[in-house]
């Protein structure tokens, strides 16, 4: 890294030595067994701790005056390379700043490093909660969920991240010489949504947040897998009963979840529930009717705390895949949304055609007004060709795929329009393209200056 970048630092704090740098500048990319051969190598050549937004601000005129891609990373915890140094030059690890500025009338502010875990402490301290949370909230900031996320645990009430009202407001950083400061408002807060940080250097966000509710986690098992995407489908529609994660996990995954393994009856599909207190009775009365067994309920917060539980959600959404890779690695998984008004026969034609080659693992979620069942299965991996036709013959069925073993933005997009939009955008805030390069495959760069 050349000296006078190092200088223009001043006493910012860094990481230099090499098993540092190469761990903060690794993600969980390595989900994909095609990532993995395509982004092993690539590494930071520094790594920059900023302790707040005045740090971010001077590391950023920095990066434009010498010409040095900057990569923000928040826990790294996503699965796309999305907090990856593809060109090399500085991670920007934000974990520095991690206060909560302030909650009132239902919002919260908050900077962008705030780990999410204890983030959800502070707010139920002020009886306050947030929307969602990803699997991952042990270990995942607050930044990384919006700026590398979709949705999670609760998008079955609430929706994508990216839905009108999740996110109210964004306050970034432009990769200038002299960085300006954009405060994002409403819609304008989807320019930075799930872009990997590649449209602005977020410090610090406003999110809605709601009264806390203390969740129930519960495990209901069935007879077969149908019955209980049947129930699963019927729980998400009763409006009546407070909800936070509906997951449908297959006999096949579930020998993988050894903690739970003394309740989960062997051979049984399961669905994962977090249920609000008023709503376990009803639960269990949907459940019934489906020939379902409550196997487990404890309080979440239970689960969270205590070192001998854990919690439901640390089995929902993409650690149901962590759960079988602890075991074995040879595994990865597909992304999926089911068409509502065909579901059952695709989902019963496509497990009669891939047989025990798919483990099956659905997430039932809102979307606008409707229900969907979205899809994260565990596939056993064999060639990069034939999971290429895997995801072909899911879409042949008339199932939408959300390819997970790609890194740029668009073509793991729902809405490449969108992206489009934000690569517009990025041109008035990263006139050099020096904003986690790589990532963007419509973007050019208005100007070129690279280190060196």
């Amino acid at each position: 890294m050349h000296e006078d970048f190092r200088a223009a630092l001043g006493d910012i704090p860094v990481i230099d030595d090499e098993v540092g740098i190469k761990r903060k500048s690794r993600d969980f990319f390595w989900y994909s067994p095609i990532l993995f051969e395509q982004l092993r190598d690539k590494t930071a050549e520094l790594v920059v701790c900023p302790r707040d937004e005045k740090d971010v601000i001077m590391v950023a005129s920095a990066c434009a005056r010498f010409g040095v891609p900057l990569t923000p990373r928040g826990g790294g915890t996503g699965n796309y390379g999305q907090s990856m140094p593809f060109e090399g030059g500085i991670v920007l690890d934000m974990m520095g700043l991690d206060r909560l500025q302030w909650v009132k009338d239902g919002l919260a502010r908050v900077q962008a490093g705030k780990l999410l875990y204890d983030l959800d402490q502070e707010l139920w301290a002020q009886g306050k909660e947030l929307r969602m949370f990803p699997s991952t909230k042990k270990t995942a900031t607050i930044g990384g969920h919006i700026c590398g996320g979709a949705g999670g645990l609760g998008s079955l009430t609430w929706g994508f991240l990216d839905d009108r009202g999740n996110v109210v407001g964004a306050r970034i950083v432009t990769l200038e010489e002299e960085p300006r400061i954009i405060e994002l408002r409403g819609n304008d807060t989807d320019l930075i949504n799930r872009s990997f940080g590649t449209t602005g250097i977020v410090v610090e966000l406003e999110l809605p947040v709601e009264n806390r509710t203390h969740w129930r986690d519960m495990i209901v098992a069935f007879d077969d897998f149908i019955s209980a995407v049947r129930f699963a489908q019927e729980f998400t529609a009763s409006p009546g009963i407070g909800k936070h994660a509906c997951a449908v996990v297959d006999s096949t995954i579930t020998p993988y979840f050894v903690h739970f393994a003394k309740v989960i009856p062997e051979g049984k599909p399961i669905v994962l529930l977090m249920v609000a207190p008023s709503g376990v009775i009803p639960t269990a009365e949907i459940a019934a009717g489906h020939g379902g067994t409550i196997v487990y309920e404890e309080d979440m917060a239970e689960g969270e705390s205590n070192p001998a539980k854990e919690p439901v959600y640390e089995y929902c959404w993409n650690h149901t895949t962590l759960q079988v890779l602890k075991h074995d690695r040879s595994v990865t998984y597909i992304q999926t949304v089911f068409p509502s008004e065909t579901m059952y026969r695709d989902i019963e034609v496509l497990r009669e055609l891939f047989g025990d080659e798919v483990l099956w693992h659905l997430e039932f979620i809102r979307a606008g007004s409707d229900i969907a069942c979205t899809g994260a299965s565990v596939v056993r991996y064999t060639t990069a060709d034939r999971l290429e036709e895997v995801m072909a013959l899911h879409e042949k069925q008339g199932v939408t795929v959300v390819n997970p073993h790609v890194s740029n933005l668009e073509d793991g997009a729902r809405d490449v329009v969108s992206y489009r939009d934000r690569a517009e955008f990025k041109l008035g805030i990263d006139p050099y393209g020096l904003l986690n390069p790589g990532k963007m495959r419509d973007y050019t760069p208005a100007k070129i200056r690279r280190a060196g």
